[in-house]
């Protein structure tokens, strides 16, 4: 399965914090046998956000985003709108249970607003940007997405 990760973060875009989301996550992917072929940092600003996830999907060599960043309540956080404004179809299941497996290690977890979406035969998944809490919500759903790419791809759901 290949893989882009993308950290949404003002102050990781403007040098003024270490990326330690981005690499946990290219690390859980690499020791599950995904190939990253790719890794990004954005500020939290949509229209960068929404333009880089339009140019993996529609590449065709991605077959799932994950977003790190950008999923919480604050002022300036837009990645959950970004994903929405460039999804064809949302899979409200994946997020959901991300939060819900989330609630188990804090209760902070019902605020992370990040969604689980398709674009073409891509699969975009936003995870919070703490690197604990991506790596848990990676975790939550990991399971699924060996099948959920393929069916995504036009397999059968036998």
């Amino acid at each position: 399965m290949n893989v882009a990760v993308i950290t949404i973060s003002d102050s990781v875009a403007h040098g003024e914090r270490q990326d330690a989301s981005g690499p946990a996550v290219k690390t859980r992917c690499q020791e599950l046998k995904f190939t990253v072929v790719s890794s990004h940092v954005l500020p939290d600003d949509s229209a960068q956000i929404q333009t880089l996830l339009r140019d993996l999907a529609d590449g065709r060599s991605v077959d799932v985003i994950l977003t790190t960043g950008g999923t919480g309540i604050g002022p300036r956080d837009c990645t959950p709108e970004a994903t929405q404004a460039i999804a064809e179809r949302l899979i409200p299941g994946m997020a959901e249970e991300m939060r819900r497996q989330g609630l188990e290690h804090t209760p902070r977890a019902i605020l992370s607003r990040g969604v689980a979406a398709i674009r073409g035969s891509t699969l975009v998944l936003n995870l919070p940007g703490s690197p604990k809490g991506a790596l848990e919500s990676l975790d939550a759903v990991v399971a699924l997405l060996p099948h959920s790419v393929q069916i995504i791809h036009g397999a059968r759901h036998d």
